[in-house]
């Protein structure tokens, strides 16, 4: 299971990475190889505001539907639009081209909260 060292984490299943006061998010290797083949990102936030542990979308796979959980306080500024016609870029490299949405933080403060990579492969094995 490939759990990047330089990304955080929420208990989730989502990665995030900060880069000054935007965050790009996506879900991990772990949580697409649970889910199995994605059909479909559905974002429906792009341009609010949305408040950490809230709904920003949800990830449809062959046998499920899961809600995608916002890892920080923000606005969703931009969504990866590749998802709408390629979903399965999504397990095909989930902390690469299946980035899915970029936040603009609004409580860096937050940030101190994600799990760093080792914590989450702990959360895993708990």
């Amino acid at each position: 299971m490939n759990i990047p060292a330089d990304l955080k984490y929420t208990k989730d299943h989502e990665w995030v990475k900060v880069e000054g006061d935007i965050a790009t998010v996506g879900i991990t290797d772990y949580a697409q190889g649970e889910l199995g083949d994605i059909v479909y990102v559905d974002v429906d936030t792009l341009d609010d505001e949305v408040a950490r542990d809230e709904v920003f979308g949800t990830v449809e796979a062959v046998k499920t539907v899961s809600d995608l959980f916002m890892p920080l306080s923000g606005e969703v500024s931009e969504f990866n639009e590749e998802l709408e016609d390629e979903p399965e870029v999504v397990n095909k490299d989930p902390y690469g081209k299946g980035w899915m949405i970029k936040i603009k933080i609004s409580d860096a403060s937050e940030i101190d909260d994600l799990l760093s990579a080792d914590q989450y492969k702990e959360s895993l094995s708990a």
